[in-house]
């Protein structure tokens, strides 16, 4: 009775969709969170006859045969790429990024990592650094007596002095981009890592190569869109309810297999 494991696999299936789909809900307040999608293909087939076989003397060849599923599996989960709302928080470090890109910070192990989380920090020698404290490349250090930040569309820092009118150029922020951002590692605290599927980063000027450009005073809400995963999850639950019926009448038709005399 094959019908017991096909319909397993869609149970499966359709319980790895409400795991994605609730990552995401739980993720619409995430700074810069842009939602999963579940992917999924048919297994292999049972070849009982194969097209193009030949039915007969004469060259007859079956023109569809018998192929026999076995279920489904998860193919994929994929980011969707698409640019969330920007919110304006009035902080002199919070930096929104309009359009493509990633800020690069360096871990502790001293690996570049990736995020469009804009909500930066200072620490107590003036290093500006992300979140979590790890320290945004080119590094960029902040004099303790400035008396305000401004950063460009291009990405350029600068700093005001109350003893002085000009401002003084303090760095360069720059953005890295890559040609399969799909590909990157999430490692949490909205930070991603590069794999050989991402392939190498891009790194440039905001605003230069396609990449985006920078808004000071504003962060990037997350791109989930609750309605619609509130539908999928829906969706979701219908299958694996669907898929539970097929296990429930496969049973009864081994126990009227089990019953005959």
């Amino acid at each position: 009775m094959r019908a017991l494991q096909i319909a397993a696999t869609g149970m499966s299936a359709q319980q790895t969709r409400v795991e994605v789909i609730s990552n995401n809900l739980a993720n619409m307040n995430s700074t810069g969170y842009n939602p999963r999608r579940a992917e999924f293909a048919d297994l292999h087939y049972q070849q009982t006859a194969r097209p193009g076989t030949i039915n007969a003397s004469d060259g007859t060849v079956l023109p569809t045969g018998v192929q026999l599923g076995l279920g489904v599996q998860a193919a994929s989960v994929s980011m969707v790429l698409a640019q969330g709302a920007l919110s304006a928080t009035g902080g002199d470090l919070d930096l929104a990024i309009e359009g493509s890109g990633y800020f690069e910070v360096t871990l502790p192990d001293g690996r570049a990592a990736y995020t469009r989380d804009g909500a930066l920090k200072r620490t107590g020698d003036g290093l500006i650094v992300n979140s979590e404290g790890f320290p945004v490349i080119p590094e960029i250090t902040i004099p303790a007596d400035a008396r305000s930040i401004s950063v460009n569309a291009e990405g350029e820092v600068y700093a005001y002095f109350g003893d002085r009118v000009a401002a003084e150029r303090l760095g360069q922020l720059n953005l890295s981009g890559f040609t399969n951002p799909k590909g990157l590692e999430a490692i949490g605290s909205n930070m991603f890592v590069e794999t050989e599927a991402s392939g190498p980063p891009l790194v440039a000027v905001p605003g230069e190569d396609g990449l985006g450009t920078l808004q000071q005073g504003f962060l990037e809400d997350s791109s989930v869109d609750p309605v619609k995963e509130v539908t999928d999850l829906i969706e979701a639950q219908r299958g694996y309810e669907l898929n539970s019926k097929v296990i429930t009448a496969a049973d009864q038709m081994l126990a009227a297999t089990v019953q005959v005399r």
